[in-house]
């Protein structure tokens, strides 16, 4: 076969191949095989030429640069027509059909510990309270002695409490603990105020305890009030007419004794069991009762450490778990649960 010949087989020859190509791989493959700088067949032809007689090499040589050219311009070609399908396709894809029907967004839900607080934040500031907070990383004063817990108290033992060295939330060096309820709160409440004093201390608090029941952090609301003549009777009142609004206007409310280093007297409160309305049920243990909260009279001796007369002013205060409250109002069966994430839960409290 002549050189003309064979370099006109092989134009038709790529013709027939870069009509077969459809995509980026197969047009890479293409420019490969034809003008590729290893093993291109347009570099092999030029090759030949050595070969050539001399009076053949001048038109071989212009034979093959004009293939080469036509081949380089018809894979541009075939690169701008892939380039431009991927650029509709995309701009298709883009597009918005707005007859279709719309998406509901999947809705996010507050946590069932931030939902109870929110109702007792709004419960409590309807009864004259206002909100306190202070440092989850206390120091020996505010979390003990100023609460009537001197050295060598059980409340301090290790098995209960976790000790940090570092910086409390003064930002002040030493050995500290994480607290181990939001009484520290009251104590700086009283230390900063004068009375009266109505304050409710909600927060995260820290114990080394690990169960089906508790965790080693969990949540905690307290209470606090401090006033000229309060008595027993402004306490149970207090606590009635909360819980009748948190729970229902017809939940019994009893006050049984008990002891609290930082009141005197102390109390515990229990209320009907919700579950049952108080007829029995294993929830409650067939009681028909079920323990909500702690509670008493401010200790004097807890007055005077925040510098106030006890023969002036008398308090009481109240505290609850408000991780247990929100096991009780939605029928969370393990505490865990409440630091899972599950969205399942998540999404079975949303109000």
């Amino acid at each position: 076969m002549g050189g003309a010949a064979e370099l006109s087989s092989l134009e038709a020859r790529f013709a027939q191949e870069a009509e077969a190509v459809e995509g980026r791989e197969a047009l890479a493959e293409l420019r490969r095989r034809w003008v590729g700088r290893k093993q291109g067949i347009v570099r092999e032809q030029l090759a030949r030429l050595k070969d050539k007689a001399p009076e053949e090499r001048r038109e071989f040589g212009q034979g093959v640069n004009r293939l080469k050219v036509a081949v380089e311009a018809r894979l541009e070609e075939l690169e701008g027509a892939i380039q431009a399908r991927e650029e509709a396709r995309a701009k298709a894809s883009a597009s918005v059909d707005l007859s279709l029907p719309g998406r509901r967004p999947l809705l996010g839900s507050l946590h069932p510990v931030s939902l109870v607080t929110r109702e007792l934040e709004a419960i409590f500031a309807e009864l004259g309270f206002s909100v306190a907070e202070g440092p989850e990383v206390e120091d020996d004063f505010h979390n003990f002695e100023a609460l009537n817990m001197p050295a060598g108290h059980p409340a301090r033992d290790t098995q209960d409490t976790f000790f940090v060295e570092g910086a409390s939330g003064d930002g002040k060096a030493g050995r500290y603990v994480l607290r181990t309820h939001t009484s520290p709160v009251q104590i700086r409440t009283m230390l900063s105020r004068k009375p009266p004093i109505r304050v409710i201390c909600p927060g995260r608090v820290y114990r080394n305890d690990n169960d089906l029941r508790h965790s080693p952090m969990f949540h905690q609301v307290e209470g606090l009030v401090v006033a000229e003549g309060i008595t027993v009777g402004d306490l149970k009142g207090t606590l009635q007419a909360f819980i009748q609004r948190l729970f229902t206007p017809d939940t019994g409310v009893r006050l049984r004794p008990s002891f609290f280093p930082f009141t005197e007297p102390s109390a515990e409160v229990d209320i009907t069991c919700p579950f049952c309305g108080g007829k029995g049920c294993p929830v409650c243990s067939g009681t028909g009762w079920m323990e909500i909260l702690g509670s008493g009279m401010v200790d004097p001796r807890v007055l005077e450490a925040c510098g106030i007369d006890p023969d002036r002013y008398s308090g009481f205060a109240f505290g609850m778990g408000l991780d247990r409250v929100a096991m009780i109002r939605y029928g969370i069966p393990n505490i865990r649960l409440l630091f899972d994430n599950d969205q399942r839960l998540l999404s079975q409290v949303r109000t």
